[in-house]
């Protein structure tokens, strides 16, 4: 297995880490910012007003994009076992 091949698989890897992260936490920032506006326009300084939309809407995001994140793995890391074959030489 060459150096390039590990690259590629650890590029792969970390690729699906980043997209799995975006989908679920993007949500979630952009609540945040339009609860900051709010409340910078408000001048209404409640802590539990800023995180409990966050919490909401990052488990709703969990719960829709999970079965996805989940089958992406799995597709990766089936394609992984499959290929050990081929990895190995």
């Amino acid at each position: 297995m060459t150096p390039a091949e590990i690259g590629d698989l650890f590029n792969h890897a970390m690729y699906l880490v980043l997209l799995i992260v975006v989908v679920i936490i993007v949500p979630s920032l952009i609540v945040g910012l339009v609860v900051s506006t709010f409340q910078a326009a408000t001048q209404i300084n409640e802590q539990t007003l800023s995180f409990l939309p966050r919490l909401v809407v990052t488990l709703l995001a969990i719960l829709m994009f999970g079965p996805w994140a989940v089958g992406a793995v799995l597709d990766y890391t089936r394609d992984l076992y499959m290929n050990i074959p081929f990895i190995i030489g």
